[in-house]
């Protein structure tokens, strides 16, 4: 059955926004240009961005253009994946600091989230990321030997290691996510500044290859004034996982 125009003009938008070619605040095309894009009349249109306001995914503001809203962007891969691409994605400046990186003796809780045997060789690093020089998130992560060592030719200080390690020709093919929480131990609470115990937002990925092979496990502890996860759902919206900065964190988008 064909889609009618004014949900393919909605799925469209969607689409851009889900692949960043439409990033948080910035505006979607007007009805004119939308018009002549699709050569429609005035009312699909209308209709299509009634859809995406009802939706939650842009802005209802009366008399100004609609821009796409913080909340509600489902985010493509590489900005699940990267905490550096997705502080761009929202106009923020990310930064690390390595705390950690190193050869290390698998023991069991590390065997069994990267599916090794206890005691093969994996690549542990810890690293303090920010936004805008605000502490924001502990980054645990573990790496099989062949992968990680890579690392060691990269400066972790300097930027993205996902992306440094796409670059080297490692495939991310796959990532699985769960989303909980936890209470700060001793080395969130230092880094973070925040007092042992306080809870934090945990994000727990496992990342395989083409061929299925786990090759990194991550453990992310996000300070939950700066970082929220949210799902956006509709009747005919595939359902974007979503991290955002939620309102009254340090510095939200405007």
């Amino acid at each position: 059955m064909t889609m009618a125009l004014h949900a393919a003009i909605a799925e469209s938008l969607r689409e851009r926004i889900r692949s960043g070619k439409l990033l948080v605040g910035q505006p979607v095309p007007s009805e004119a240009e939308l018009c002549a894009e699709w050569n429609a009349s005035r009312a699909p249109v209308r209709q299509a961005l009634a859809t995406l306001r009802a939706e939650g995914v842009i802005s209802s503001s009366r008399g100004r253009r609609s821009t796409v809203r913080a909340d509600a962007v489902g985010q493509p891969f590489d900005t699940l994946m990267s905490y550096s691409s997705w502080a761009r994605s929202l106009g923020r400046v990310p930064g690390q600091r390595t705390l950690e990186l190193g050869l290390r003796i698998a023991g069991s809780e590390a065997a069994a989230a990267l599916r090794l045997d206890e005691g093969s060789m994996v690549v542990r690093g810890l690293r303090l990321r920010t936004l805008d020089d605000v502490p924001t998130m502990l980054e645990r992560a573990l790496y099989v030997e062949s992968v990680g060592r890579l690392l060691f030719e990269f400066d972790s200080d300097a930027g993205s290691q996902w992306e440094f390690l796409r670059s080297r020709g490692v495939v991310f093919a796959a990532a699985s996510h769960v989303i909980d929480a936890v209470a700060a131990d001793a080395v969130d609470a230092a880094w973070l500044g925040v007092p042992e115990g306080s809870p934090l937002l945990r994000q727990r990925r496992t990342t395989t290859n083409a061929e299925g092979v786990v090759i990194e496990y991550h453990d992310d502890r996000y300070l939950p004034t700066e970082v929220a996860f949210t799902i956006q759902n509709a009747p005919d919206m595939r359902t974007p996982l979503v991290r955002s900065t939620p309102p009254g964190s340090t510095r939200s988008p405007e």
